[in-house]
């Protein structure tokens, strides 16, 4: 399935320069139950875990009276209430990579949807765009939220290979790594670092390295909170996703 996906500046130009090869974004949990009743009433009896629905032997049956298959969806379930809930993403999808974004001062009064899919698009995640204006001395186009970036305008594309769903304090070294992460070494020891934003802090442990960049993103104590991820991982095209063939 073809579905966007936010990024960061600092972060899109970790994907451009094939640092980046993984995200996780936080699993949304249900609170209550359909009755009304909080969810986690027994958590002796276990909490959520990792888990698949649907897949093979699994199908519903339609108007007609036929089998339908049911495509095999990672996601978690819960041990207690059985509530499963799937991830957000799953293996095979394309994701058009929104940015933050701006057009030309002509543009300027036009909304995202108003736009044609010809005007042209300048990224804030390109060092020359920060200081861009025309030749003339006007103004540069205003400012857009990654959010309102149209898909036509989308220049990366990630094809997800693999979907996991786990603790956010799971993640690996590898993973830490994938995020996008840089080494720092010296003759005596190995470091690691975020190219940006916070360049000029070095760690010995790429998950200690992510906790930061974790809580810098999320508040004080977000990493504490250990909520459900889903962690992806992903090929980076550079291109929009109408120019890359069908979906897989």
């Amino acid at each position: 399935m073809d579905r966007p996906i936010i990024f960061s500046a600092p972060m899109v130009r970790a994907l451009l320069a094939g640092r980046k090869t993984q995200t996780r974004r936080v699993i949304k949990l249900p609170t209550k139950t359909h009755s009304g009743g909080p969810i986690y009433e027994r958590p002796d009896m276990g909490g959520w875990e990792a888990t698949t629905h649907g897949g093979a032997g699994c199908f519903t049956i339609g108007k007609d009276g036929a089998r339908q298959s049911v495509p095999e969806l990672v996601g978690i379930w819960h041990q207690t209430t059985g509530t499963c809930v799937a991830a957000a993403y799953q293996p095979g999808d394309r994701l058009y990579v929104r940015e933050h974004w701006r057009s030309t001062p002509a543009y300027d009064d036009l909304a995202p949807a108003e736009m044609g899919g010809d005007e042209p698009v300048l990224y804030i995640a390109d060092d020359a765009t920060l200081n861009w204006a025309e030749a003339d001395g006007t103004r540069r186009g205003r400012h857009r939220q990654a959010m309102h970036m149209p898909r036509w305008a989308s220049r990366v594309t990630l094809i997800v290979d693999d979907v996991r769903c786990q603790p956010l304090q799971d993640i690996s070294r590898e993973d830490a790594i994938a995020e996008g992460l840089a080494l720092a070494s010296n003759a005596i020891e190995e470091f690691w670092r975020w190219p940006e934003p916070h360049h000029e802090n070095l760690w010995l442990s790429p998950p200690a390295a992510y906790r930061h960049l974790w809580n810098s993103l999320h508040g004080a104590d977000a990493w504490d909170a250990n909520p459900w991820v889903v962690a992806l991982t992903f090929r980076v095209e550079r291109g929009n996703i109408d120019n890359l063939g069908s979906a897989a």
